[in-house]
């Protein structure tokens, strides 16, 4: 499973913070924690800084990638913001994310077209947020297609069929999974992704929740994911899981994490 370290993200207060000094050293601790932790890529996010996100943005990449060999998750939808980050970039990063609404849409495609810049592709359009599995999917395609026909390679593109919570909807959950086994059975090479924790808002307990929705994804074919790679009960969630499906050949990664301990010993 592919896994990008959520943790540098202006919505966090600390993190805020940190990026409103430029405190350098403390975003590098946090970005060095997530790699060692099995972190494939690091998002970076300054969104809560409308003004100075793309400055903001472009340092954020900068400060990383001088602490740790991993490229980036580049998380905004704002197209100048994201120009100046690639601008100081290495190697591949991940644009999070184009949708279907169509400014963003419009704004971002040309940014990602004919490049080999991996993208999420996020099931979300102009009508709102999608309820069904066939709602999740018919966006999916509409994303797929316009992206592969804009010279996005299939195996770059990461869809986020969009967890919501089930204390709100019951049917949030299977409705989700349901969509990610269709994806993944229909549009060969491509990737499905997506930010979890909001499946257990509202509720006591979220992180048992959030362990449990991992692994049942897992078993539909979710292959990526945007966590906290510090929290040694869901990694433990994630590689037990992959594991059992068998997506690690003689256990390989479980075994590593365990010996490295990376693993919540107590799960």
């Amino acid at each position: 499973m592919l896994i990008v370290g959520e943790l540098i993200n202006a919505s966090r207060k600390q993190i805020g913070e940190m990026i409103q000094a430029r405190n350098a050293e403390a975003i590098q601790k946090i970005a060095k924690a997530q790699v060692l932790n099995g972190a494939d890529f690091i998002d970076v996010n300054a969104g809560t800084f409308v003004e100075e996100e793309p400055d903001y943005l472009k340092w954020l990449v900068e400060t990383v990638q001088a602490a740790v060999d991993a490229p980036c998750c580049i998380d905004s939808p704002n197209p100048v913001a994201i120009e100046a980050a690639l601008s100081v970039h290495k190697g591949t990063a991940i644009i999070n994310s184009i949708s279907l609404e169509k400014g963003r849409y419009e704004t971002l495609l040309p940014l990602v077209a004919g490049t080999d810049l991996k993208v999420v592709a996020l099931c979300m359009s102009d009508e709102g947020m999608p309820v069904t599995p066939d709602d999740r999917v018919s966006l999916a395609d509409a994303l797929i297609n316009g992206l592969t026909q804009n010279n996005v390679p299939m195996e770059n593109i990461y869809v986020d069929p969009l967890v919501q919570p089930i204390s709100t909807d019951p049917q949030a959950g299977t409705s989700f999974l349901g969509a990610v086994e269709k994806i993944m059975t229909t549009y060969k090479g491509v990737h499905t992704i997506c930010g979890l924790s909001n499946i257990s808002f509202g509720l006591p307990l979220r992180k048992a929740l959030n362990r449990s929705f991992m692994i049942m994804s897992i078993s539909h074919g979710l292959d990526s994911a945007i966590i906290d790679p510090l929290n040694k009960s869901m990694l433990a969630a994630i590689l037990s899981a992959e594991a059992l499906a068998g997506h690690d050949d003689f256990c390989m990664n479980y075994l590593s994490a365990y010996r490295e301990d990376r693993l919540d010993k107590q799960s």
